[in-house]
């Protein structure tokens, strides 16, 4: 089990360790599997993340794909392995290191323009590298079985 991260939230459920000091009141799924007992429990520390996220400029004029551009041009210069849609730029690696190429972006809009707004969603699990990639290819050959 210590080694398989695969089922580690059927391993977080407070009600299954109602002595553990952690689990004395609520807490966020972020706030368990940070815990050290979530790590010990798994084997790995939870620190790779997926990241989904979009900024934008707000009150900079009508146009935002220019400072757009800037936020995106700082995600690949980071060395991160990313992906840019139509709708979000994809960021994937170490919690510390996705953060700060977040920051990094914002802080690039907020120099143009009054207020930036910020989406973002995290896929955050331990020992996952490729998670870009990987969920990708997993769907893909599902609809290619059937």
């Amino acid at each position: 089990m210590h080694g398989d991260v695969s089922n580690a939230w059927e391993h977080v459920n407070p009600a299954s360790h109602p002595a553990h000091p952690i689990y004395a009141g609520p807490a966020s799924p972020l706030e368990r599997c940070r815990s050290r007992w979530f790590r010990a429990s798994v084997g790995a520390t939870i620190n790779s993340m997926l990241i989904a996220f979009s900024v934008s400029p707000l009150g900079g004029g009508e146009s935002v794909g220019d400072a757009v551009a800037e936020a995106i041009r700082v995600v690949r210069e980071s060395g991160l392995p990313n992906e840019t849609n139509a709708m979000f730029t994809l960021v994937e690696g170490e919690w510390d290191e996705v953060m700060a190429v977040v920051k990094r972006a914002v802080d690039v809009l907020a120099a143009q323009a009054p207020r930036v707004s910020l989406v973002l969603k995290a896929d955050i699990r331990a020992g996952v590298t490729d998670a870009m990639t990987a969920k990708v290819a997993h769907i893909e050959a599902r609809l290619a079985e059937q």
